[in-house]
């Protein structure tokens, strides 16, 4: 990490601040590049969008559509293995999902009309990579190199904000395994697949059992001729939480209803918060649950080799739980042979398994996952010069998933300890960039040159979180893309905790564990002596006269009651015991 020694900022003439003559919380002018037009991209723009003024926003995105992963991903079987109603944001429900478990196109589309509803296509710019950021010191701006992939191209922008909602599953890599390019079939990634390939008929090999695998595998077995899957590690093929079904005309008309719907969704939601006991490596709940699922594998693999093969050791969750409608099942036909073990070597025609033998191949199919490294895909120079490409060279450590210490006026939707495994997940992403904003705010209405969490808090939040994971499954020794593809390093990506928890702890800034620097005295945001109410004249200049006290409590315990509780009486309101 770099050292807690800020550089010296800017300072304007104290009197001369242009300030001064403004009233208090002045809008000034405000540039947010975000990177990635995906799901979270999209909701910077529309939150951005709702709260903010005076404000200037450019997103970003290598592809040629919106959609991030959902619009990349079209390999046979690709679907969303969390229910669909639970993966909306939680203010824009979708009552016409075809089923439980949606597929990408399905989710694509989602998110393309959430964006034409909402008019955010304005603020992405298609086709274009970024490919550096510097931070300016003097400036304190961000100078941003961005390439037209269309006709090579480089534009030079610049920004007071970088929001980074890039993904973290979005670069796809082939193995790197001897051989690979002198193979003379067809080679494909599930990240990168080719619609015109024709596979029926085919042998067709598929390298891995992740999540993409586990798909794809029951989704062409009707089509070819032979599968050969090779297969490295067990894992965990655990039951749906939530049956697979289409959803009859009879449900789609119930969801119609607002209240019908948000009930559903209530119940979803509630089910998927519920998983968190299982997390914790000798609970109660993490035995009852892995002898279930040992049974369960068992039945569906008649094999008793393959069952040696396939069913783990090590806790459920320790790598990412993995549905999977019809895997098992496939791995059982007469269609699937399983190959155990590395592939040592891909040859002219075909690859040599951990079997030792040649398994000839029409195609080859990689579903080997993605770069998880959290690091960047681009360099990003912050405050001493040094590229946070090699600051998380060996550990990705972050202040609660959404900034970094050196990288001032640097947010993230989706960093380092997200919570990606601990319960629902988008409505974590959604209280980042809440939290994003907040700071965002502060920048914008006071005379702030930047904001980076302290040094102190940084280092301190990832000693609790490495102590943390300690009781955790996800330390067990499983290779997982939750510790960067190792089997025994420090868990980087996940959230010390549940995602309520999170919720909980996101709900409003600390700003004691941020380093915030200010241009000129930190008071010139005072300005002239007026408010914004006395220059806005349609506004109500005696709003804080009412009849009852319905304003916000000032603790968190009835807040927290107020907002969750289904019943919060009287009494309690008017604070009467």
């Amino acid at each position: 990490m770099p050292n807690g020694n800020a550089p010296p900022v800017p300072t304007a003439p104290t009197l001369d601040d242009e300030r001064l003559n403004k009233p208090i919380h002045e809008e000034r002018p405000l540039k947010v590049i975000c990177i990635g037009a995906a799901a979270s991209g999209l909701l910077v723009a529309y939150k951005l969008q709702r709260s903010f003024e005076n404000y200037e926003l450019t997103v970003y995105d290598k592809n040629d559509d919106i959609g991030g992963t959902w619009y990349e991903n079209t390999y046979p079987g690709c679907a969303c293995d969390v229910a669909a109603h639970t993966y909306t944001w939680s203010f824009e429900p979708n009552p016409n999902w075809s089923s439980v478990y949606a597929g990408s196109k399905e989710i694509y589309e989602y998110f393309k009309n959430v964006a034409k509803k909402y008019d955010l296509e304005k603020y992405c710019k298609l086709s274009h990579r970024v490919q550096k950021a510097v931070w300016n010191v003097e400036k304190g701006r961000w100078e941003v190199e961005v390439q037209n992939l269309i006709d090579g191209t480089t534009i030079q922008d610049s920004c007071d904000m970088i929001i980074n909602a890039g993904g973290l599953l979005n670069t796809w890599k082939l193995p790197d395994i001897e051989g690979i390019n002198d193979y003379k079939g067809t080679l494909l990634h599930t990240a990168h697949w080719d619609t015109s390939v024709e596979l029926e008929g085919k042998r067709v090999g598929i390298i891995g059992n992740g999540s993409s695998a586990i798909q794809v595998v029951p989704a062409i077995a009707p089509k070819v001729d032979k599968i050969v899957n090779f297969i490295r590690r067990p894992t965990w093929i655990t039951p749906m939480s939530v049956e697979q079904h289409v959803y009859t005309e009879e449900e789609r008309r119930s969801f119609e209803d607002p209240e019908n719907l948000l009930k559903y969704r209530k119940e979803l939601e509630t089910a998927f918060s519920a998983i968190w006991p299982l997390f914790y490596a000798e609970s109660e709940g993490q035995k009852g649950v892995f002898a279930a699922i040992v049974t369960e594998m068992k039945e569906k693999i008649r094999d008793e080799k393959l069952r040696k093969l396939l069913i783990p050791t090590w806790a459920i969750g320790c790598r990412r739980i993995t549905p999977g409608i019809g895997y098992l099942e496939a791995l059982s036909s007469d269609k699937v042979e399983v190959v155990f073990g590395e592939v040592s070597k891909i040859t002219k025609t075909g690859c040599i398994g951990g079997d030792g033998v040649e398994h000839p191949l029409d195609i080859l199919i990689c579903a080997t996952g993605f770069d998880t490294s959290n690091r960047p895909q681009f360099p990003v120079i912050g405050i001493e010069g040094k590229d946070l490409n090699d600051v998380w060279a060996k550990e990705s450590e972050s202040y609660w998933g959404i900034a970094t210490h050196g990288f001032p006026n640097y947010f993230m939707v989706g960093g380092p300890s997200t919570p990606v495994a601990n319960g629902p997940v988008l409505i974590a992403l959604e209280a980042q960039i809440d939290y994003a904003l907040k700071m965002i705010d502060r920048w914008q209405t006071e005379n702030i040159h930047h904001v980076q969490p302290k040094l102190e808090a940084v280092r301190e939040f990832n000693e609790y979180k490495n102590k943390f994971m300690e009781k955790m499954v996800w330390s067990q020794d499983c290779r997982s893309w939750y510790k960067n593809n190792s089997v025994t390093g420090k868990v980087t990506v996940i959230w010390p905790g549940s995602t309520l928890q999170y919720l909980e702890a996101m709900a409003e800034p600390r700003y004691d564990d941020w380093d915030i620097q200010y241009t000129g005295n930190r008071f010139a945001f005072l300005g002239n002596g007026y408010s914004q109410t006395e220059m806005d004249t349609t506004a109500d200049w005696a709003y804080y006269l009412r009849n009852q006290d319905d304003s916000p409590f000032q603790s968190r315990g009835k807040r927290r009651k107020a907002m969750t509780r289904k019943k919060f009486d009287d009494a309690e309101i008017n604070g009467v015991c």
